[in-house]
């Protein structure tokens, strides 16, 4: 079974940083487009970063579009979201994703991803 484990989250203060992790096991990311999704209380879930198969393609919503960076290490099984420049809007859980299908494009539609994690929460707030 795969699973998925992000890390990182916290409490930070407007303009400041956090690196969000996600290792996964049970299964790989070597040829699956990995996303990052976040969910503010009482708001739907919303598509913030993904990164193909191959890491040429990279997709960003305008809202965090300059702030916000998605990586991907193969080796480590791994997915990386680097947030700078953090708003108070930026506040919510967030959740990593491996696409459902191989060596397909990357991705902003929840329903093409099949494995989620827990999520790690972010608070931006001073």
């Amino acid at each position: 079974q795969v699973q998925l484990v992000e890390s990182g989250g916290g409490l930070v203060q407007p303009g400041g940083s956090l690196r969000l992790s996600c290792a996964v096991s049970g299964g790989p990311i070597s040829g699956y487009t990995m996303g990052w999704f976040r969910q503010a209380p009482g708001k739907e879930r919303e598509f913030v970063a993904s990164i193909s198969w191959s890491g040429s393609t990279k997709r960003y919503p305008d809202s965090v579009l300059g702030r916000f960076t998605i990586s991907r290490e193969n080796a480590l099984n791994t997915v990386y979201l680097q947030m700078n420049s953090l708003k108070p809007e930026d506040t919510a859980v967030y959740y990593c994703a491996r696409k459902t299908t191989a060596y397909t494009p990357a991705s902003f539609d929840t329903t093409d991803y099949e494995y989620w994690g827990q999520g790690t929460q972010v608070t931006v707030s001073s």
